[in-house]
């Protein structure tokens, strides 16, 4: 008979501190006797010790021991694949239970609390926040941060790499914005910043050392794997994708970097300095503003400016995306130079193309006199052309031509007639139709030829009339003349 622990209790409670018997107790508590004596026995049994169980990991102890010794974050795991290879059969859960038992105890790490002067330093970093729909798919979205480490006051913005040349402009943005630089700037080991580094032994970019000169700054690293060398600028980072990014659809780089700025102007300046709980961020700013080191009067250029190399089709390549150039220049080496929003190709000191940057993926951006220039030189080529000119005038026209390849229509004779909607009703008029037919998930050219009609009526413009003309017409060449005979036959 099985009796609850709280019956076991009253038992041993009667036996020992009102000596009752046996039969008593067990005719009290509506036992049987048996019971009684079974719970007062189990107070004197001594357990039997069993003598200690093999285990197939034993022979392997001495091995997992010297491994942590050296790896001592090693996963279990990874032990456990090396055992096996050691010809060890059992469970891969036994080495887990053992390595947990054995692995070596971080020492608890105490830290030294620095708090920087004014215009002292500045910590930079960045962090991912999501993805940007561009054309040709999404690329990733990253915020670069600059923090300065008295004030607490920040610069941000959105990036799409973390080049070098980014980082230079980043950086230039950055210091405007403060008008003025710290006396030190405070990187993380990135490949932006640092090109090798061995123990202390460390040799950054080039570039960047150049514009830190330019500036009057020194560029320095932290420990490698220490974000708390960096804590001001990395919890400016979670402060970021917590309190602003979250739940945030950027559209745009200039929207998401003017809510970025509104959000460091309202929120962020307006809290209480951790250090200084009776002063702001704001605050302490305005005290740390006049600490910074001034500007130089010229600020150094932060272009990439690079040798490039012309492909077969007429076009330099710049991260994934194509440049038109003039088709004379195929196969020679030109001279690139670009910024955030333009990019311009030079032979020698002679702009030779001019585009505005893209910042799509995979994406031929052309300029419609190169390719007339080209499409000149080969004559057999007249589809094609016409359809890469219509795109350079108007992108969107590139979702009718996939509505219509999905469709199985007749591709040529859709941009034949196309290109004649845009000869007459001129290109403004018939981007904005285009833009509108797209919008309404159309495709048929006729549709097209309506809202282009419609365009022309809301602008009151004068009825297009084609004027088509044989080709001993447009070929004939007419000979100018003094028409002042044409005066003296009126006055005869």
């Amino acid at each position: 008979m099985t009796v609850t622990r709280e019956v076991e209790a009253e038992i041993r409670r009667l036996s020992h501190a009102e000596g009752w018997a046996v039969g008593t107790i067990a005719s009290e508590l509506g036992v049987h006797h048996g019971v009684v004596e079974r719970v007062l026995d189990a107070e004197h049994a001594v357990a039997k010790e069993r003598a200690p169980r093999g285990s197939k990991l034993d022979r392997y102890k001495p091995f997992v021991l010297g491994v942590l010794e050296n790896h001592p974050r090693l996963r279990a795991t990874r032990i456990f694949h090396m055992l096996r290879k050691r010809g060890y059969r059992g469970s891969a859960k036994t080495v887990r239970r053992y390595v947990a038992t054995v692995r070596p105890q971080r020492v608890a790490e105490a830290y030294l609390v620095c708090e920087r002067l004014p215009g002292e330093q500045a910590q930079i970093d960045w962090g991912k926040v999501g993805t940007l729909a561009v054309p040709g798919g999404a690329r990733v979205l990253w915020v670069f941060l600059m923090t300065l480490a008295y004030s607490r006051y920040r610069y941000a913005e959105l990036v799409l790499d973390l080049g070098v040349e980014t980082l230079r402009r980043s950086l230039r943005r950055a210091v405007c914005f403060f008008g003025g630089t710290p006396r030190e700037w405070l990187f993380d080991n990135t490949k932006a910043v640092v090109i090798e580094r061995f123990g202390e032994a460390k040799r950054l970019q080039r570039d960047l050392l150049e514009l830190a000169a330019a500036l009057h700054v020194m560029p320095r690293l932290c420990r490698p794997r220490k974000p708390t060398d960096k804590g001001g600028v990395e919890r400016g980072i979670r402060d970021l994708k917590e309190g602003h990014f979250a739940g945030r659809t950027i559209r745009s780089l200039e929207a998401g970097n003017r809510e970025l700025l509104e959000y460091i102007q309202e929120v962020v300046c307006a809290r209480r300095h951790p250090t200084q709980p009776t002063r702001t961020v704001a605050e302490v700013w305005e005290e740390e503003r006049t600490k910074l080191l001034p500007l130089p009067v010229n600020l150094p250029s932060t272009d990439l400016i690079t040798p490039v190399s012309v492909d077969k089709t007429a076009s330099i390549r710049l991260a994934t995306n194509r440049y038109s150039v003039p088709a004379r220049y195929a196969g020679r080496t030109l001279t690139l130079v670009a910024d955030d929003s333009t990019v311009r190709v030079l032979d020698g000191t002679m702009e030779v193309a001019h585009h505005a940057r893209s910042l799509g993926r995979d994406q031929r951006i052309e300029d419609l006199a190169h390719r007339q220039e080209l499409a000149a030189q080969r004559r057999a080529a007249n589809a094609a052309p016409a359809r890469h000119h219509l795109l350079v005038e108007v992108p969107e026209l590139g979702v009718l031509f996939e509505r219509w390849v999905v469709r199985g229509r007749n591709v040529g004779a859709l941009t034949g007639r196309t290109k004649k909607l845009r000869e007459l009703y001129g290109l403004e008029l018939f981007r904005e139709a285009v833009h509108e037919m797209v919008a309404h998930e159309t495709h048929d050219v006729g549709a097209l030829a309506l809202l282009c009609e419609q365009a022309r009526r809301r602008r009151n413009q004068p009825v297009p009339l084609p004027l088509p003309l044989p080709a001993h017409v447009v070929d004939v060449h007419v000979v100018s003349h003094d028409l002042a005979g044409y005066d003296a036959a009126d006055t005869e």
